[in-house]
């Protein structure tokens, strides 16, 4: 049974994730990444500054990505650069199943320098992963008070792994790995959270152009955008669901998902319910199967195969003019011309999900059509 995969930028202009159930006054400071969309590849690519002396790091960014991945076997130079023990706070919490070297006598409280940490590297667009070797590096972020840009921050030490070239492939040109935001204690989110002492939440304001640039906000907002528009103050809420069973390609035995589920209730076309097993939209607590992701690599929405007959069949009803010759990897074309108009766009069926909401009430987002 697989999962809805439903990529960000399609329906939201910013995500706001709430990554700690803290009730603590946050701190009001936060820290930013520039986000571009690669035309060629219609990947989310961020930048960040990493090594000793700095060097700017082109990333794809994984919003259920476990870390920061980088290709070490072309030109990696950095005099900060240190690998991770086994055994250390940072390597148990980032759930490793292997460890590296001499590892004879290692133990919490007691690790062994010989002993080092080694986890999974991932790429999600070509879905390969091959071990890798976990390491510290500094790297520094931009500050800014929400309205405007500052000054870079000191540079503090974050966990990363370190991957072989081959590891690249699929992923847009001059990238040098990911970026994982994942929902886990080694993910960028919490490191950063954690060497730059910022509010533990993040927003993302993700561009379906790739003219428009987007923005990765790190800590407490306001989170200002042209023209001069605090988004914090107009966003729809539902939940995050958490999946103790991990959905990367590979992983090691009790690693859970560190990607980001939201609570899917129903679909409608043009109001109307559309009719599916339901219990798909739930996450399987044996498996870790179904549910709802969201995600920045998958370029549009996929669906387990019965719910998208059962919607397609509900939109070509909706929609009575004929069809033309399918684009691969869709299956439902028409010709732009051929639809009616409205005073608001093209008169196309609305399709909605039915999210859970704030004190019990629905949430409703539309996908809306150009």
């Amino acid at each position: 049974m697989a999962s809805t995969h439903i990529p960000l930028s399609l329906f939201l202009t910013l995500l706001l994730l709430f990554i700690s159930s803290s009730t603590a006054q946050p701190i009001k400071r936060r820290a930013l990444l520039p986000v571009t969309k690669d035309a060629a590849t219609k990947q989310y690519v961020t930048l960040i500054n990493q090594r000793t002396p700095l060097v700017p790091i082109k990333l794809t960014v994984d919003l259920g990505g476990r870390f920061i991945w980088v290709d070490c076997q072309n030109g990696y130079v950095s005099s900060t650069l240190t690998p991770l023990i086994c055994d250390t706070l940072f390597c148990r919490l980032s759930h490793s199943g292997a460890c590296d070297g001499n590892c004879t006598g290692s133990s919490l409280g007691h690790p062994n320098k010989d002993c080092t940490c080694s986890h999974l590297a991932y790429n999600p667009v070509s879905r390969t992963s091959t071990g890798t070797g976990l390491n510290e590096d500094v790297i520094t972020i931009q500050d800014t008070d929400g309205l405007k840009p500052g000054p870079y921050l000191k540079p503090g030490k974050v966990v990363f792994g370190c991957a072989d070239s081959s590891l690249l492939k699929g992923l847009a040109k001059g990238v040098k790995g990911i970026a994982g935001f994942g929902n886990g204690y080694v993910a960028i989110p919490n490191q950063l959270i954690y060497r730059f002492s910022r509010p533990r939440k993040i927003g993302l304001r993700l561009s379906s152009s790739t003219n428009s640039p987007g923005v990765i906000f790190i800590g407490e907002g306001p989170y200002v955008l042209l023209p001069n528009i605090d988004v914090s103050k107009n966003l729809l809420y539902t939940p995050l669901l958490t999946n103790s069973i991990s959905t990367a390609g590979s992983s090691f035995g009790g690693e859970p998902s560190t990607d980001y589920f939201i609570g899917v209730k129903s679909i409608k076309v043009n109001g109307d319910l559309v009719p599916i097993n339901n219990l798909l939209l739930e996450i399987n607590k044996e498996n870790g199967q179904g549910g709802t992701k969201i995600s920045t690599i998958d370029p549009y929405t996929e669906l387990e195969s019965s719910i998208y007959k059962a919607l397609g069949k509900a939109f070509v009803h909706s929609l009575t003019i004929p069809r033309v010759k399918k684009v691969a990897p869709f299956e439902m074309c028409y010709k732009s011309s051929s639809l009616p108009s409205t005073r608001v766009g093209p008169g196309v069926p609305n399709i909605e999900f039915v999210l859970h909401g704030k004190n019990g009430e629905d949430t409703f987002v539309y996908y809306l059509w150009s």
